[in-house]
């Protein structure tokens, strides 16, 4: 039974009925959802996923939103067929279970994605965005592959950051103002390391030198972007469509 006193970082949200578009597919060691526009493109966008993992079906809605503004979409399971996390689980297991899942040790699966993003699909630019757990992936991908062009961090959690700031292409940061996971300042209620956002800005003013933007949207609470439904939460609709806009922008202009 789940540890309700003490809930799991990322509440499932709005756990979206929707079924996607792509398909899925074996890219050799890894399971993968892909999902390609009607058109011919040589553009391609890697999702990372959450804790929830590959299969969740709002991650699947993002990974075709992208293929809706002519890129070729994959989220690969980076678990590599271990078990997501259930909101059904004990919050007591979670550090010991995020010990196999390390958002910092992906690079293999990055390349083989790579490998078949440019063999099978034609890919010849390619970025990422990831969210949450894949968010912290993003920031790590950014630091160690010469290959993506640029990464969007969607409420990467900063405490799975490694020590690293030096970027190697553009990358874009969406905070949420109301992140219970992820502070803006004063990490009170939490672990007195948490890197706050104010110090990941810092950290990147002194060490990154190529374009970077950290964004902060008022009121949204974790996984914003891509676990709340617009439709039942209408005070949140600008925020939710301008986060999407701006990830597709930022894409947009650097691949």
């Amino acid at each position: 039974m789940a540890n309700e006193a003490k809930p799991c970082p990322c509440n499932i949200g709005d756990r979206f009925d929707y079924e996607g578009c792509g398909q899925e597919v074996q890219v050799e060691h890894i399971k993968a959802y892909v999902c390609k526009p009607s058109g011919k493109s040589d553009k391609a966008v890697i999702v990372i996923h959450d804790i929830f993992g590959w299969q969740l079906p709002n991650t699947r809605y993002m990974a075709d939103l992208l293929t809706a503004h002519g890129y070729i979409a994959i989220c690969p399971d980076f678990y590599v067929g271990q078990e997501a996390w259930k909101p059904s689980n004990d919050w007591a297991s979670f550090n010991n279970w995020l010990k196999t899942r390390d958002s910092s040790k992906i690079d293999r699966e990055i390349d083989v994605v790579l490998k078949y993003l440019q063999e099978q699909c034609g890919a010849k630019r390619i970025g990422v965005i990831g969210f949450c757990w894949g968010g912290a992936a993003v920031h790590h991908v950014m630091l160690k592959n010469p290959h993506i062009k640029t990464g969007v961090s969607n409420y990467g959690v900063i405490r799975f950051f490694e020590n690293g700031y030096n970027l190697l292409h553009p990358t874009f940061f969406i905070f949420a103002e109301k992140d219970e996971h992820i502070p803006l300042e004063q990490a009170t209620m939490m672990e007195h390391s948490v890197l706050q956002v104010t110090q990941l800005e810092q950290n990147l003013k002194e060490n990154c030198k190529v374009h970077y933007e950290v964004k902060i949207y008022p009121g949204q609470t974790h996984g914003f972007v891509h676990r709340k439904r617009e439709d039942i939460n209408p005070q949140d609709k600008p925020y939710i469509e301008e986060g999407r806009k701006d990830m597709i922008n930022w894409l947009n202009k650097y691949i």
